[in-house]
């Protein structure tokens, strides 16, 4: 069966939609994009502990490695954990614009061994056009933490805005967010290409990093000085000059 929904421009919200309207009757739920699948050693991994994993554990987590240009980047990368399998009624998606990641609201997770891959297959020219539209969400994103443009769109996203997790994960961003606009994208560039050896896997290496590190995050901050060339720091003019330009509503 297909069911489908209104898309509104919002990944995380289609899929808490799915989560609260579709017949679900496994036990456990998967979170896979299409350009993402298990390893052979992770999916025997998973068969083998899930069905032993203690009762107060709700959800695992999973290392996520990236192929691009069909060579997997194993140097200069920093390890993306990411809970993608929880059970069912235990977790939701988080709303945001960039970045969403599943939250648990009851138990425990664990990380496993295994990673699973991200490889599109798609050509360069469609990665950056992917890109340059991801790069409006991840400026948001940034304008958000330092202006507090957002706020939870619902209940259960009001409530884990609030927990220890959240506020874990948006010191860490803040760090970031809190270096001079183009310099953090150079450093993050050179910090990812030399010091952990990025450049020790050639021409991929290098367009990777280059790229994904350096060329894109100097886009998104590219937007934000041009969205505050136009109106400052006045949070009303930014989300209507965001509506307006790039399509995008912030009161959703």
């Amino acid at each position: 069966k297909v069911y489908q929904n209104k898309w509104e421009n919002n990944h995380s919200k289609q899929f808490n939609w799915g989560l609260k309207n579709l017949p679900i009757t496994t036990d456990w739920i998967f979170r896979l994009d299409a350009d993402e699948y298990l390893t052979d050693d992770l999916i025997l991994e998973i068969n083998n502990k899930v069905p032993h994993l203690k009762s107060n554990i709700s959800g695992v987590v999973f290392e996520r490695k990236m192929f691009f240009l069909n060579t997997l980047m194993t140097k200069g990368m920093l390890q993306m954990n990411m809970l993608r399998l929880f059970k069912f009624q235990h977790g939701f998606c988080e709303e945001r614009w960039m970045d969403e990641h599943i939250i648990l609201t009851k138990g425990e997770s664990i990380l496993f061994n295994g990673y699973f891959v991200d490889h599109n297959l798609n050509t360069l020219g469609w990665w950056i056009q992917k890109h340059n539209n991801y790069s409006i969400r991840e400026a948001v994103d940034l304008l958000d933490l330092e202006l507090n443009l957002l706020k939870p769109v619902t209940e259960q996203a009001e409530q884990y805005a609030l927990s220890a997790d959240a506020q874990s994960k948006r010191n860490k961003k803040k760090k970031y967010a809190n270096m001079p606009l183009f310099w953090r994208s150079l450093f993050y560039f050179v910090y990812r290409y030399f010091f952990k050896f990025g450049f020790t896997q050639g021409k991929e290496g290098f367009l990777w990093h280059f790229l994904q590190g350096w060329w894109y995050r100097t886009l998104v901050d590219a937007k934000i000085y041009e969205i505050k060339k136009e109106c400052d720091s006045d949070k009303n003019k930014i989300k209507h000059y965001i509506q307006d330009k790039y399509n995008l509503n912030l009161n959703q």
